[in-house]
């Protein structure tokens, strides 16, 4: 049941049945749905129903009151604005509202005469005075007004108040004990009454995977009893990064010691020290080459980036030399990245801040981009390879094509301050998705087209006030983008759209205890017959835990193929590194995830409807007196058993005579 309140913005909605009022803020732009507060109510409503303005005590800042029928009461439920001085009225807290004199007759209205209700101030020593005729009711006072109040020229006025203009600042937003998360439901105004509207119509188009649901695996799938991990990597880096077949976690030790976990063999690790890679100096990032899964590139504070070299069955002993040391950055790396579709080839960012491009055949720099003017807080590739992008400390995003300039082919503004930022690419490459924080502290999320940063976000979204930079995972295949940050219970989980409203949120996942970091598996580590669409890693202070999201789906048994699309296969380059800094592009090949025993549900077979109602031959059947007995009879018969059986005390062995003396 919607309630909307056109002065303020403020939408009201509760169920039929239910305990808890939840109200939003409405807006013009983007988000255009904001939580405000949450209500929770003694008894269960049967219905709601607003307060006339003019009966609100606006000396207490009261600018909403609702009342809930419930079994044997009507209750109040006021909403009031927290203001040092509750003497005096704050005017941007109740513009004009719309009196109770109607604009025209019936027969005017009939006429054509589209006449607007005059609006009227809320102020106590202001309300209009006065009375109205009908041709139903003779008389009607205008009650609810001060004794021999004047009436003012400020009625005559007729003022547009916009929706959500009301509270939009910050001291004029109301107050909530929950955590105010925002969500993003609709882009346009509203300028019809929303009981003319549906609820869906106002809050607008919503995502396929809404009810997401996060569940954290069996036991016997951690990875428990971890010492020793390190909590020093920079905001830079995730912390630890996996591949299908192995996690590599940073642990607390000189030289920068790297644990390497098989994913096939969890379960409790030794109290004893593990076999480590030897790094040589503190780890600043570390990734997996995505078509070699036994070749670790770790990057170190001392501006060197080493190669390592895994035997297929894991690490059995500890490593000490690497397969490659890649120098030329002066200062200290903060992140490295390898390139989507060409083999042996790695992007890194530094605080000499420089990109440079490495070839891993030959262990030298290939490319160098220039143009920062301050630490780089993260790159990423183009899903096609092509382009390189960056989010600055300097406030600028920039794309930058590698080989065809070392500067930047495009720059737009950025997240503000300097708290930290991701970039990652969505919508097949066509936007660019920021997260940061904005000049309140608060983390927004910032949705860029690729082609034209200079104009701008598309849009923005303000999420909640932590000091952790949101790490961002997206799902090519199905558009969803997965967000949660070092030291957080909480993943967001949103499906962005290239279009208004663009953001589309889904269920989140929530944990009792904060993560130290989080780790998306390949898509095929799903298990698509649990209609599950993405795995990750969770690690914590002394364990490593499976997180599954799946969405709920009656027709298991069958494969969802509008979940799952054809996938790339990302573990097989499209193309060498020497082809790709020649100018040629690539392409990874698809493959289907369906296996060979399931049907696709788009082919599943219809399901005849079933009855809902028990035919009337049923109740027209009369039986005799003699079947009723014999059913009765046959029933109890095969209740007890068959009564010929022999007992259990007949087939026990007797006593000879002679054993008795």
């Amino acid at each position: 049941m919607p309630l909307f309140d056109l002065d303020t913005g403020l939408l009201v909605l509760m169920g039929k049945g239910e305990d808890v009022l939840f109200c939003y803020e409405v807006l013009p732009g983007q988000p255009a749905l904001t939580e405000v507060t949450q209500c929770r109510t003694e008894s269960k409503a049967h219905g709601i129903a607003h307060v006339p303005k003019r009966a609100l005590d606006v000396l207490a800042c009261e600018v909403m009151r609702v009342l809930q029928l419930t079994d044997g009461a009507i209750v109040p439920v006021s909403y009031t604005v927290p203001r040092k001085s509750t003497q005096e009225f704050h005017e941007d807290l109740f513009p004009r509202s719309a009196g109770n004199v109607p604009a025209a007759s019936a027969q005017a209205w009939w006429a054509g005469d589209d006449s607007q209700v005059q609006r009227v101030s809320l102020h106590p020593a202001h309300r209009p005075s006065g009375a109205f005729t009908s041709t139903c009711i003779p008389s009607l006072p205008l009650g609810g007004r001060a004794s021999g109040a004047p009436r003012t020229e400020d009625q005559t006025e007729d003022l547009d108040i916009s929706a959500g203009s009301g509270l939009s600042s910050p001291t004029s937003s109301l107050t909530s004990p929950s955590s105010a998360a925002a969500s993003l439901s609709a882009t346009s105004g509203f300028a019809s009454s929303p009981s003319q509207r549906s609820l869906q119509s106002i809050l607008g188009p919503s995502s396929g995977f809404r009810h997401l649901q996060g569940s954290v695996l069996p036991r016997g799938t951690h990875f428990t009893n971890l010492k020793g991990l390190s909590l020093t990597t920079p905001g830079e880096s995730d912390g630890f990064c996996a591949n299908r077949r192995r996690v590599a976690v940073p642990l607390l030790s000189a030289g920068g010691q790297v644990a390497v976990l098989e994913l096939s063999q969890p379960g409790r690790l030794p109290d004893a020290s593990l076999p480590t890679i030897e790094n040589g100096a503190p780890v600043s990032d570390l990734c997996w080459d995505p078509f070699d899964p036994e070749r670790l590139a770790i990057a170190g504070e001392d501006a060197r980036i080493r190669l390592w070299r895994l035997t297929p069955g894991g690490l059995q002993r500890s490593l000490l030399e690497p397969e490659a040391v890649l120098q030329g950055h002066t200062e200290k790396i903060y992140s490295i990245k390898f390139h989507p579709l060409a083999a042996d080839l790695l992007a890194s960012s530094s605080y000499d801040l420089s990109v440079r491009i490495w070839d891993l055949r030959s262990g030298r720099q290939a490319l160098l981009l220039s143009g920062h003017r301050d630490q780089i807080f993260s790159l990423a590739w183009s899903p096609n390879g092509r382009r390189l992008a960056t989010a600055c400390k300097d406030g600028k995003v920039r794309v930058y094509e590698p080989r065809q300039s070392p500067e930047p082919l495009q720059e737009g503004p950025g997240p503000e301050g300097g708290r930290g930022a991701r970039v990652v690419w969505v919508c097949g490459g066509q936007n660019l998705l920021v997260s940061g924080f904005d000049s309140h502290s608060e983390r927004q999320l910032s949705l860029y087209h690729a082609e034209s940063l200079a104009d701008g976000p598309l849009a923005r979204l303000s999420l909640d006030v932590s000091p952790s930079t949101l790490i961002p995972f997206h799902d090519m295949d199905t558009g969803l983008v997965f967000l949660t940050g070092k030291g957080d219970t909480r993943v967001f989980v949103y499906e962005i759209i290239p279009e208004a409203p663009f953001f589309l949120e889904c269920n989140s996942f929530f944990s009792n205890e904060p993560h130290k970091g989080f780790q998306f598996l390949p898509k095929s580590e799903c298990d698509v017959r649990e209609v599950e669409v993405a795995r990750a890693l969770r690690l914590r202070q002394s364990s490593i835990e499976p997180i599954a999201f799946r969405v709920p789906r009656v027709k298991k048994e069958f494969f969802q193929d509008d979940l799952y699309p054809a996938t790339e296969v990302w573990w097989e380059p499209a193309l060498s590194a020497a082809a790709w800094l020649g100018g040629s592009d690539g392409q990874h090949r698809k493959i289907s995830l369906q296996p060979k025993a399931m049907t696709p549900v788009s082919q599943a077979p219809k399901d005849a409807p079933s009855r809902k109602y028990v035919p009337s031959s049923v109740y027209l059947e009369e039986k005799s007196d003699e079947q009723k007995k014999e059913e009765l009879l046959n029933a109890m018969v095969a209740k007890l058993g068959n009564r010929e059986d022999p007992l259990p005390q007949d087939s026990f062995e007797g006593v000879d005579e002679a054993e008795w003396d």
